[in-house]
């Protein structure tokens, strides 16, 4: 496996060899992004399903995710905090 210098992190670490998840994105984070941070993501990621209720088939929540990976990532847009006063719902 490749080293990569992360942009999220900005140390040299060991990256991906094939995509972690599909399309552009996934092809970015293969050059841009270690898998320290990837696992970070992906605990980021089940705290905002499980928090908000997300149905990961509704293609909304996809949307919501996507963003949210592109924020946390690659410091794109703008990542939703988990706020407690809103649980169980969330805006596209």
């Amino acid at each position: 496996m490749a080293d990569v210098t992360c942009t999220r992190c900005s140390t040299t670490r060991e990256g991906f060899e094939r995509p972690p998840f599909p399309g552009a994105i996934g092809a970015r984070v293969v050059t841009e992004i270690c898998k320290d941070c990837w696992g970070q993501w992906l605990k980021q990621q089940t705290m905002l399903i499980n928090h908000y209720g997300l149905n990961v088939m509704d293609p909304q929540a996809r949307t919501f995710l996507t963003r949210n990976m592109d924020a946390f990532l690659f410091k794109g847009g703008q990542a939703d905090d988990v706020d407690t006063s809103k649980q169980g719902t969330i805006t596209y």
